[in-house]
């Protein structure tokens, strides 16, 4: 598995517009008008696992931790057109909403020979703009979640609980929730992640009480 280069067959969400800081990215989502075949709205989903790609490199792995709808044209208070305009005489027109992620980044995928494995915490390197962004397949999710040793790993959790945004709580556990479903863990793995995910269940149930 070449980490470096995107399979053809991989959904491309968008790419990089810009950072919040180190961890949070926004990622402007392709349309109709970008690509012939755009993403779905299920393929940008809340907790969707996200690979940064160019050509050359694999950058990252993110959570989609938020999302924001951009246009221009609601703080215009300025005359309208009394009908829809013509796209090949007002190109500028048109796309003007767009789609945007936040996206909290959570590690990297190395490999150790032909074996992918995650790397989990805070890159070290800056992605650059207009770098590709990808929908991880259930395949690359579980290698993420897999140490070098093969072991289920999930080290992320504080760092996803600080910068998630505020539905971190929710997003944590909607991962963990998914993670124990997709039976893609077996014996001790499985059973640690659902206990995880009830320790969290619980003290979100307890902090709503207080």
């Amino acid at each position: 598995m070449d980490l470096s280069t995107p399979a053809p067959a991989r959904c491309c969400l968008g790419k990089v517009v810009k950072s919040n800081s180190h961890c949070d990215y926004v990622v402007q989502v392709d349309d109709a008008q970008d690509v012939c075949s755009p993403p779905s709205p299920e393929d940008c989903g809340f907790g969707q696992f996200v690979s940064f790609d160019s050509d050359s490199r694999h950058w990252a792995v993110g959570l989609v931790y938020n999302s924001q709808l951009f246009n221009p044209a609601f703080a215009n208070s300025g005359p309208r057109l009394s009908s829809e305009p013509d796209p090949l005489f007002t190109p500028d027109l048109v796309q003007e909403i767009r789609t945007l992620l936040g996206v909290v980044l959570v590690g990297c995928l190395d490999q150790e020979g032909t074996t992918p494995y995650g790397k989990q915490g805070i890159p070290q390197v800056v992605v650059p703009a207009n770098t590709a962004v990808y929908k991880m397949s259930p395949e690359q999710v579980h290698s993420f979640h897999c140490n070098q040793l093969g072991q289920a790993q999930f080290s992320y959790y504080s760092h996803l609980l600080r910068s998630g945004g505020m539905f971190a709580t929710q997003l944590a556990q909607q991962v963990l929730t998914e993670l124990v479903a997709s039976g893609l863990f077996s014996g001790a793995d499985q059973k640690a992640l659902t206990v995880l995910g009830k320790e969290l269940s619980w003290k979100n149930t307890l902090g709503a009480i207080r």
